[in-house]
């Protein structure tokens, strides 16, 4: 990882740990349909309105900031997407899954189904769904996402990921299920849990929330 020259525009393009399995399926899965923006490398209360030379220089330490190259762990990069909501808007929409973090045994199922509040004008679950995205796929025998019938939702949900390989899965739904492993040797000789982030976005609103779970072994 290293800095851009914030001298000059450059478009640091790559693809994400996900974006690059996708491709090397070869089945037509990986197929770009959206973009997004976020600013993660801004720090805002860096704007002083009492900078003695003036307002074109209330902005002038942000501007300076440093900006980091694009990298593929997408579970680290883009955490906060730009949106537009209505003028007037006082508080920003964040979700709601109804967990801190997540404990479950070896075999159980969950279904979690995300709502997101202070979202024009109320709590609800947003049209277009949510993104949820698991760490370590190993961890779980099922990890699906429902209620969402478009063709990029689809694509995500019924793409075929190689179990025992340690990457990400995302899928697309208003409710996101899961079904934690029964390998036993996924936890090593002495192992009683394995741990993974769960990450859900909003794909109206953009809100993110970022949960541990914790697969715990059953003797």
């Amino acid at each position: 990882m290293g800095y851009l020259n914030n001298s000059v525009v450059t478009v640091d393009a790559i693809l994400t740990t996900r974006g690059r399995q996708l491709l090397a399926q070869n089945d037509g899965s990986f197929v770009i349909t959206q973009f997004a923006l976020a600013d993660d490398e801004i720090d805002y209360t860096l704007y002083n309105p009492t900078h003695p030379s003036g307002s074109a220089y209330y902005g002038q330490a942000i501007e300076g900031m440093p900006l980091l190259e694009a990298f593929p762990n997408e579970t680290q990069i883009m955490k906060y997407k730009l949106t537009t909501l209505p003028r007037g808007t006082a508080k920003m929409p964040i979700l709601d899954v109804g967990y801190t973090n997540i404990v479950i045994k070896q075999g159980a199922s969950l279904a979690i189904t995300p709502q997101t509040l202070n979202y024009l004008g109320g709590n609800q679950s947003e049209t277009s769904g949510y993104t949820a995205t698991i760490s370590d796929i190993r961890l779980f025998n099922t990890f699906d996402g429902v209620g969402i019938n478009t063709a990029d939702a689809t694509a995500l949900n019924t793409s075929n990921v190689t179990l025992g390989t340690n990457v990400s899965k995302t899928v697309v739904g208003t409710t996101i299920n899961l079904t934690a492993t029964t390998i036993n040797t996924l936890f090593g000789s002495n192992g009683t849990s394995l741990s993974a982030t769960l990450v859900i976005e909003g794909r109206d609103s953009g809100a993110r929330i970022q949960v541990p779970v914790s697969v715990t072994k059953v003797s």
